[in-house]
């Protein structure tokens, strides 16, 4: 099993009905209001199961709902098929879409599941797919020195906050005996420190910075915000970067 292979399969991250339900609306809130208007093309890579994207959609004129987990995109393309301005795509179908064509991509938790060359191939396409005042958002991104102790400290507090503490306790205990856990063992997690994402979005063409709160529940993570570059500015980085490297 792989980590598409998880996502893919039943699964107990969210730890119960209350917490998936609370979790994807908090998202999709933090989506909407990142959209820049009532026109606008979103794309959301890796959604997940979007359970609320629709609040999403009525900020926006097309809602993009790209998941590589089949059955994850099926089940999206049934929840949504009555809403014309939501569409679900795999990962392959984006290399049909125009360039310049998208106004907002986000990327949220889903960085960490990729190799560091993954994410560089990404984030290529998604420069060729923003039109020149399009924004990119990357959240969820875990710095180095955060630990799954962390992570379990933020659901715990998250629980309680929103009325499944109990069951957080129990799903953390369930995690730790999961594929899940199984899967972080042999992979791991990818992380980055603020620095090596704001670099690695600069390589990629982008103009990034670190946004002050993460978009979810845990804000021992990070979020950044990336707008292209024009192409001057991409050659003046490159230049300076190999002055940096000689030195």
């Amino acid at each position: 099993m792989n980590w598409l292979a998880f996502w893919d399969s039943p699964h107990s991250i969210y730890v119960s009905a209350r917490h998936k339900d609370v979790h994807y609306r908090m998202i999709a809130e933090a989506i909407a209001r990142l959209v820049p208007s009532h026109e606008a093309r979103v794309l959301d890579y890796g959604s997940g199961e979007a359970l609320h994207a629709d609040i999403v959609a009525a900020a926006c004129g097309q809602l993009l709902l790209c998941e590589g987990a089949p059955r994850v995109r099926s089940g999206i393309a049934a929840r949504f098929a009555d809403n014309p301005e939501i569409r679900a795509l795999a990962p392959d179908d984006l290399k049909q879409l125009p360039d310049q064509s998208l106004d907002l991509i986000v990327l949220h938790s889903v960085a960490q599941y990729l190799t560091p060359d993954e994410l560089s191939r990404l984030l290529t396409q998604f420069h060729r797919l923003l039109n020149t005042n399009g924004m990119l958002v990357l959240s969820d991104i875990i710095p180095p020195e955060v630990r799954a102790a962390a992570a379990a400290a933020a659901l715990l507090k998250f629980g309680a906050a929103n009325g499944f503490f109990l069951a957080a306790v129990a799903g953390i205990a369930r995690t730790l005996m999961s594929n899940y856990w199984r899967l972080r063992s042999q992979y791991g997690l990818t992380r980055y420190s603020d620095t090596a994402m704001i670099d690695k979005l600069a390589a990629a063409g982008f103009a990034a910075q670190r946004k002050p709160k993460n978009i979810g529940h845990d804000q021992a993570r990070m979020a950044f915000t990336a707008r292209p570059r024009l192409f001057d500015e991409i050659l003046s980085y490159t230049q300076i970067k190999n002055i940096n490297m000689r030195w």
